[in-house]
């Protein structure tokens, strides 16, 4: 009776695998400097003029390792949210996979 059929108890975890952990650049410059210039993730959502979600900033304040395109999506809309000019390496310190 020795069944090989993987179920969710027998499965590795995923949040342990080396591939996730490669994917984790730790908390990023974003997070700070949005909560230096008193802005929030949704801040950054409504004021982009691309689509981007909440879901997408939250990842990229907690270090998520994003793509150089979505990078650059959060850069200009906190650009815009701040009135200011950012660089995408002000943001992150890793670059855009």
């Amino acid at each position: 009776m020795g069944s090989t059929f993987a179920t969710p108890h027998n499965m590795a975890n995923p949040s342990n695998s080396d591939s996730n952990s490669s994917m984790d650049a730790g908390i990023q410059p974003l997070d700070a400097l949005l909560t230096k210039l008193e802005l929030s993730s949704h801040d950054l959502v409504a004021a982009s003029t691309e689509q981007i979600t909440h879901k997408m900033v939250t990842k990229g304040r907690k270090g998520r390792k994003l793509t150089a395109n979505l990078q650059g999506k959060i850069t200009r809309a906190l650009s815009a949210a701040a009135n200011q000019q950012f660089e995408p390496g002000e943001l992150f310190n890793y670059d855009g996979r």
